[in-house]
């Protein structure tokens, strides 16, 4: 008997229709792995399961009887717990007061006992093996993985039967991925079903028992993960087969002309003495560990950082230390890390998040013409295939993918020279990963530069013409053609070289 199970589920928005007698079951101790494309029907599914939404039609049931909740609240005292792609911790609040929200520990005089959190907080993160959080400190002052962990160990605290992951690990490097599979096996073999959405399909092969698709509101299959190839799974997901997932190089070997040029450029301690060029044309891959300066690095040469030491030039010309707007002007664009802090204002409009990067280009003595803006966000949101009823619904009620596309819309209005990616594909689906991989090579063919960075290696491979490691702040080795491999990319990323230890 399933654990938790839907079956018949219909839920509409409006005109839009999510889900379309939609079923999905899991079972005590197993990992699924629910998939699909952004759009799909996942994240409402999820929604439907923890009572944050009601069904316009299907039932739901807790170990063959109807759920006993109505209510996320209800769906919680039930034991299951959802960790949402949208972070649920109050940024002013320490992280051990964020773990124990709504069932704060109280002394003997009534008052909240902080001392207790703390010492709760620093159990469950050793017991967890969360390392480096401090139970005191403000959560809006941790980085994103380090909030992704504490989001989590939230969950798992409430000692849940169902626990649901929406794209938990997409903001962590592959240690904290590794220490996270760990607590999932154990709550497995514990008898937990665990839910589990990801967009990185060798963590599904790593990690789950069975995986349910589905495609535009409706449930293609369930099929049990090691008997099904993962070519097959994905050709479910999309409705398509896939015969190349990455686009063909520039088959044109002929030097190009650089386009950017950056000489001994540093940072504080994050950044040093890096040099290297971008030719016009050409994807040139950033790698190495995570947290090695490679951020760093797409943000110093977009102006957001002041100290910075070194020359850049683009097209020849020096580029401004003025801040972002001066390397907007020289013809750099910046698709940050994180889109939803970084790249987008989310309760705006489509239209406006479009055209923000352009401002100045729309406007006419002050006023941008209504009807300018509106055919430039209606060509992005075309030309991107960017899926929303109305370029005025707010942003935030994009799904990631679509999302991501509105970032980079953004900056292909303003026509730039180089584009400096940080891991754009990152929490999307497949199907948005592929126009975005031939996007970037629609870009190079018309004559730009791109500096990609991206935390999967086979990006780096299969889409990079270069490639360059990053090891505590400076590049460390250049690799191209035949040497460009997963073995080589992760030889320089631990920092080994030439069979020897730097």
């Amino acid at each position: 008997m399933p654990l938790l199970s839907a079956t018949g589920i219909d839920k509409r928005f409006g005109g839009v229709v999510a889900l379309h007698a939609a079923d999905f079951s899991c079972e005590a101790g197993e990992i699924h792995a629910l998939l699909g494309e952004n759009g799909a029907g996942k994240s409402t599914m999820i929604k439907v399961l923890c009572g944050v939404q009601h069904p316009d039609a299907g039932t739901i049931t807790c170990d063959g009887a109807p759920a006993p909740y109505a209510d996320p609240a209800g769906a919680v005292a039930a034991g299951i717990v959802p960790v949402f792609q949208e972070l649920s911790l109050v940024p002013h609040l320490t992280v051990a007061q964020n773990l124990v929200l709504g069932r704060e520990p109280r002394n003997r005089f009534g008052l909240l006992d902080q001392r207790r959190m703390r010492r709760d907080a620093a159990a469950l993160f050793a017991q967890l093996g969360f390392e480096g959080i401090d139970p005191g400190a403000e959560v809006r002052h941790l980085p994103l993985a380090d909030r992704q962990l504490v989001e989590i160990a939230k969950a798992i605290s409430r000692d849940p039967r169902v626990l649901i992951l929406d794209e938990a690990t997409s903001a962590l490097n592959r240690r904290e991925v590794e220490r996270v599979f760990s607590v999932i096996r154990q709550l497995r073999d514990q008898g937990t079903a665990v839910i589990f959405i990801s967009h990185r399909m060798d963590e599904v092969q790593e990690l789950c028992d069975r995986a349910t698709i589905f495609r535009d509101g409706e449930t293609v299959g369930t099929v049990v993960i090691g008997e099904t190839p993962p070519g097959e799974i994905v050709r479910m997901m999309v409705g398509r087969p896939l015969q190349d997932i990455f686009p063909p190089r520039n088959v044109d070997t002929r030097p190009s002309r650089p386009l950017l040029e950056v000489q001994h450029l540093s940072w504080e301690s994050a950044l040093r003495d890096v040099s290297l060029t971008v030719h016009a044309g050409e994807i040139v891959g950033l790698s190495g560990l995570e947290g090695q300066g490679q951020a760093e690095l797409l943000f110093a040469l977009f102006g957001v950082y002041a100290g910075v030491h070194g020359s850049i030039t683009l097209d020849g010309a020096p580029v401004g230390r003025s801040g972002p707007g001066a390397a907007m002007h020289a013809g750099l664009a910046l698709v940050p890390e994180d889109r939803k802090t970084q790249g987008l204002v989310l309760p705006m409009s489509v239209r406006d998040n479009v055209i923000m990067a352009t401002i100045p280009d729309h406007s006419r003595s002050g006023f941008i013409p209504p009807a300018a803006e509106r055919q430039s966000s209606l060509s992005m949101r075309d030309r991107m295939a960017i899926k929303t009823a109305s370029v005025d619904a707010p942003v935030r009620f994009l799904s990631g993918g679509n999302q991501q596309k509105v970032v980079i819309a953004k900056w292909l209005l303003t026509d730039a020279k180089v584009y400096l990616l940080s891991d754009p594909t990152r929490g999307i689906d497949v199907g948005a990963k592929l126009e975005i991989y031939q996007l970037m090579r629609e870009l190079t063919a018309a004559g730009k530069g791109i500096l990609f960075f991206s935390t999967d290696l086979t990006e780096i491979v299969g889409l990079c013409d270069r490639a360059l490691v990053m090891y505590e702040g400076s590049i460390v080795r250049e690799l191209s053609g035949p040497d460009l491999t997963d073995a080589n990319l992760v030889e320089a990323a631990v920092g080994l070289t030439d069979g020897g230890t730097r």
